[in-house]
């Protein structure tokens, strides 16, 4: 982990950084974050959040970046193809096929393009665009790495068909892929569902998610892959025609923020993360 040393004014701006990740953490959670001895999962992002500097995070982070950093380790196969990328959406619509509209810099900054917007329509994924780049994404948040990040936009070819595809989002700690989130139906009813690395689920629940991928142990793999050489990171990939593809990277799933279908999960994945350390 790579931490900071800070003057005057930088130990202020922690202490109410640190004020603002406990009141959201207990507005979320219903308790404090312990952050002197953290020990659950969601206490330690809280930690990474202030403490953190990695400025592998930075590059990561941006998705064009992480996109070419998958190609190198991976392959171009493994990455959707990007049909357009700049800082500003033209006046015009570039794109000639369904796409998936990104802001670079954040999360769950995006639309789905799939029939050729009139003019109205584009002019007001112009203004939402604009709106993504005004600022750095995370800030609320405290989510560091995303601050550096270069505010931006792409546009990749749409995958999926008429539903966004699955997501596939590998946990791995200390370079070994140790379980998998399942999300599905994002624009719609989000929900989501933990399983371990042989696809079992966590905590038995009436929620039925898909079948296990045809190609999660190259998923498996490739994430550890990819996150070689940090304690924890996120992988997140899709499969489209039983192929598996390179989705991003995110060192602070769900802010810390969202529980885990048990509390035991929560101190499970953080006596993962503290043992990579």
């Amino acid at each position: 982990m790579h931490s900071i040393a800070l003057d005057q004014p930088g130990q202020k701006l922690l202490d109410i950084a640190r004020l603002r990740i406990q009141l959201t953490y207990l507005w979320r959670h219903g308790r404090m974050a312990n952050l002197d001895d953290p020990v659950r999962f969601t206490e330690l992002v809280q930690m990474r959040k202030l403490f953190d500097r990695d400025p592998r995070m930075v590059v990561l982070s941006d998705k064009i970046a992480a996109k070419a950093a998958a190609a190198d380790l991976l392959g171009a196969e493994w990455t959707v193809p990007t049909l357009w990328q700049g800082d500003v959406l033209p006046p015009a619509s570039p794109l000639s096929e369904p796409a998936m509209l990104k802001a670079r810099h954040g999360c769950n900054q995006y639309r789905a393009i799939r029939t050729a917007p009139t003019r109205k329509e584009w002019a007001g994924l112009r203004k939402l665009a604009d709106k993504w780049t005004a600022q750095p994404y995370g800030f609320w948040l405290d989510e560091w790495c995303y601050r550096d990040v270069p505010r931006g936009l792409l546009a990749e070819k749409m995958i999926g068909g008429d539903t966004l595809p699955v997501d596939y989002k590998i946990y791995v700690f200390g370079g070994v892929a140790t379980h998998v989130q399942v999300h599905q139906d994002r624009a719609g009813d989000h929900r989501w569902i933990l399983h371990d690395r042989d696809y079992r689920q966590l905590v038995p629940s009436n929620a039925e998610g898909p079948k296990r991928p045809r190609s999660l142990n190259a998923m498996l793999e490739a994430a550890e892959t990819l996150a070689r050489g940090f304690s924890f990171a996120r992988v997140d990939f899709y499969e489209l025609d039983r192929t598996p593809l390179f989705g991003e990277f995110c060192f602070y799933p769900g802010s810390g923020l969202d529980p885990f279908a048990a509390d035991w999960v929560d101190e499970e994945l953080g006596r993962l993360w503290l043992g990579s350390l």
